[in-house]
């Protein structure tokens, strides 16, 4: 390359563009300012769970208070109350989620720190798409029913868990699926999931609303809340804490 191309970024071939013409300039990107600490949330977030109070959620079995344990900065599940909700309904967004399977655990399979994030929930159950939570270190199950699967619908891509008594995280980019006027489907749900950092779900499509029998399938709606559930398994209830969601417009 002669110096006069080197130095000023142009090519000698007077026949090409002018790379300026391929430069984009507006809109600007809002600044968010991320945070000090990996897995913390950026100054753009919704904090649902910071440790102090539950006046984010409900509970969608009752229609009034969370009626979930509170105590040390975490949430746990307090069995027979039903699952918990958010209070806003959300359509696009990136999502962080820390939890924790006791570290006296029992049980095996689905039997053993089963819960679940439900994002889209819709109704007063454990409705809407399913983000499995169990214990997966040393835990055999099906395995599209596994911590890190769409329950039912797509397998992980690795099973990245820790042992139980140790914090995990969730990191999630979900995009709602869009409906036609007439209600079926335009574009089917996609979600990115990030389990302990490790890549599980990539992009993947979601085939419907989680079912525990037959085939998953679409139903028209809207935002919705994000849910957690309880399972009520008979074994120690799982906690959780610093929960985060970012819109993505």
């Amino acid at each position: 390359m002669c110096l006069l191309a080197a130095t000023t970024g142009f090519s000698q071939d007077e026949n090409l563009p002018k790379p300026e013409l391929t430069e984009v300039w507006e809109p600007v990107p809002k600044i968010v300012e991320p945070s000090a600490k990996p897995g913390d949330p950026p100054s753009d977030a919704i904090i649902l769970f910071n440790g102090k109070n539950l006046d984010e959620w409900m509970s969608p079995k009752s229609n009034g208070p969370a009626q979930w344990t509170l105590s040390d900065g975490v949430i746990t599940v307090k069995k027979g109350t039903g699952p918990i909700r958010t209070k806003r309904s959300f359509t696009d967004f990136q999502f962080h989620l820390e939890y924790r399977i006791p570290a006296n655990i029992t049980g095996s399979g689905q039997a053993r720190g089963n819960s679940g994030i439900f994002f889209a929930a819709t109704g007063n159950g454990d409705s809407g798409y399913e983000l499995q939570v169990l214990d997966g270190y040393n835990n055999k199950t099906y395995v599209n029913g596994q911590v890190g699967s769409i329950y039912k619908q797509l397998i992980p891509l690795a099973n990245a868990s820790r042992k139980p008594g140790e914090w995990q995280s969730y990191d999630v980019v979900w995009t709602a699926p869009q409906f036609n006027d007439d209600g079926s489907l335009k574009t089917p749900a996609r979600i990115t999931a990030i389990h302990n950092g490790v890549l599980v779900q990539n992009n993947g499509e979601v085939k419907g609303a989680t079912t525990y029998r037959g085939n998953p399938s679409y139903k028209k709606h809207g935002p919705g809340p994000i849910l957690l559930q309880d399972h009520g398994d008979p074994s120690e209830p799982i906690s959780y804490r610093n929960i985060w969601v970012r819109e993505l417009k």
